[in-house]
């Protein structure tokens, strides 16, 4: 018989499992953009302590954008506790502070860590992560196009030029680079994961271009799906709620991070590891007739907003 051993969010090996600061929305806070997890109060959970795999990734090769903190970060743990090799991206010159930290929780797993400082707003930059993964991990069999930004616009007719330009070239223009990029190596069975958002799925008008850019990712993960079923590569998106990172002290009002994820029915935002584990079913063989999808781990009734 099988030992029966746990496995995914562990909460009993928590020692962060009590989210009563995050309840109603987390204490007043703000930093520079992009944020540093280690001056987040309270410090986000992305599984450090919570999360036991149990090898439904052995000997994969994974390459995160935006691996650095947050939901990344939570997904590049739960990755390498699954037995995956991981890369991830992170912003050269501003995180790499953090990006030893996630270096850090891979190795201890066992698994080997690619920790690639650059700007992915350019086509020749996201080729090159493409190219640096495939040959120092001997290959690439997960893509998760995680990396983004928003920035607080209030009204849509005031949003200058430069930022719009800005928003859809982080977060729109690297999913596609990434992928066409990560096409020339993946095969049958292999996965690309894209991080959408439920503000595409509703009106919000404090970030309309983030929430433009999501709708398209949300369209892209559709499109992708359908052009590499053929080729047997999966293709799904993760649309998450309120969830506790850096980005959100260092691009909204202290304000609104006080009452950050107090509207969701857990009266909370989510931690990150709480969202790694979609990653991890969808990255795994377990969701091996899904694709097309877009999940939505959002804390609410997401078709009622």
């Amino acid at each position: 018989m099988t030992e029966n051993r746990p496995h995914g969010l562990n909460l009993d090996r928590d020692p962060r499992k009590d989210d009563r600061k995050l309840k109603g929305g987390p204490p007043k806070q703000q930093q520079e953009w992009p944020g540093l997890d280690r001056d987040l109060d309270p410090q986000a959970d992305h599984g450090e302590e919570s999360y036991v795999g149990c090898n439904k990734l052995e000997g994969l090769k994974a390459l995160i954008t935006g691996g650095d903190s947050g939901i990344g970060r939570a997904v590049a743990i739960a990755f390498a506790r699954e037995g995956a090799d991981v890369a991830f991206t992170y912003v050269e010159g501003k995180e790499e502070d953090d990006a030893k930290e996630t270096v850090r929780w891979i190795e201890e797993a066992g698994r080997k860590a690619i920790a690639i400082g650059t700007d992915l707003r350019e086509e020749a930059t996201c080729r090159e992560a493409v190219a640096r993964t495939v040959a120092e991990l001997g290959g690439l069999n997960i893509l998760v196009n995680n990396a983004a930004i928003h920035i607080e616009s209030g009204d849509f007719r005031k949003i200058p030029a430069d930022q719009l330009d800005d928003t859809f070239r982080t977060n729109v223009f690297p999913y596609l680079w990434m992928t066409q990029a990560a096409c020339e190596h993946l095969s049958a069975g292999d996965v690309i994961i894209n991080s959408g958002s439920v503000v595409a799925l509703m009106p919000y008008p404090p970030l309309v271009e983030y929430a433009a850019t999501k709708a398209a990712i949300h369209n892209l993960t559709r499109n992708f799906a359908v052009t590499l079923a053929p080729e047997g590569i999966r293709v799904n998106c993760v649309a998450p709620g309120p969830v506790w990172t850096p980005l959100i002290a260092s691009t909204r009002d202290p304000d609104f991070v006080s009452q950050f994820g107090g509207d969701t029915l857990w009266k909370r935002p989510a931690q990150p590891v709480e969202l790694a584990t979609s990653y991890v079913f969808l990255a795994s063989t377990d969701s091996r007739y899904f694709t097309g999808e877009v999940f939505c781990p959002s804390g609410f009734e997401t078709t009622t907003r």
